[in-house]
């Protein structure tokens, strides 16, 4: 589904990423792990169209998107859930769920795909009409999460989403990664929590310092001595 190939990206004279290589398979969950500063969320802005790659090539369903602006890789069916969330304060809830839905025409299925919203997060419904700025950190996540699903995903890109969090709801979140999987949404997760971003991955990639370090099952990472003691608070 989405293949990352020698993927080069700088900030001026800062390189962030060196020769990054990935891959997702439609309906896997894959989680990258790092430090803070390892090149992440750069990842995710450059597949998302926010940054352009000195050199490299990003593939979704073999054809290459690295110069495609923002808004055609949405419509590609590529979201991107950032970190601290971005929602539009001075809007209500229910007007940050519809600008996810801005690239849609399909007017009955937006109001469908609202409903399933509310459904899944009911303290969003609650507060349909009330600013956005007047969430709480986890309805903010929710709303976040929300309104990258309007655009209707096939894939779904999360960067820190329990970051903030009381641990309630850090679990509540995962429960909602892995539902959205079941449900067929493929997720690319970015996460500082590594242990709960393996437990619900399938596979996983190490980073540092822009380079692509370390791969494999999210099984073996987590029983991994160096991954343990690096990213998972020492060994088990």
């Amino acid at each position: 589904m989405l293949q990352i190939i020698d993927l080069d990206v700088s900030y001026g004279q800062i390189q962030a990423l060196k020769g990054a290589t990935l891959n997702v398979q439609q309906g896997e969950v894959v989680t990258l792990i790092g430090a803070n500063g390892a090149g992440k969320s750069t990842l995710l802005h450059t597949i998302s169209g926010i940054i352009h790659p000195l050199h490299g090539s990003i593939l979704v369903y073999d054809q290459e998107i690295k110069r495609k602006s923002a808004d055609e890789i949405v419509k590609m069916g590529i979201s991107h859930v950032v970190e601290g969330r971005a929602i539009l304060t001075r809007m209500t809830v229910q007007e940050n769920l519809e600008m996810g839905a801005f690239l849609r025409r399909d007017s009955d299925g937006i109001r469908r795909d609202m409903e399933a919203i509310f459904e899944r997060f009911p303290l969003l419904l609650e507060r349909k009409n009330k600013l956005a700025l007047t969430l709480s950190g986890g309805e903010q996540q929710m709303l976040a999460i929300g309104r990258a699903l309007m655009s209707r995903p096939k894939l779904l890109m999360m960067d820190e989403p329990s970051l903030g969090l009381a641990p309630l709801l850090v679990t509540e979140i995962f429960k909602i990664i892995r539902e959205l999987n079941r449900e067929g949404i493929t997720i690319l997760l970015v996460e500082q929590n590594a242990k709960k971003a393996l437990q619900v991955a399938n596979r996983g990639y190490v980073i540092e310092t822009g380079r692509i370090v370390h791969q494999g099952m999210a099984e073996s990472l987590l029983k991994d001595r160096k991954v343990q003691e690096a990213y998972l608070g020492g060994l088990s």
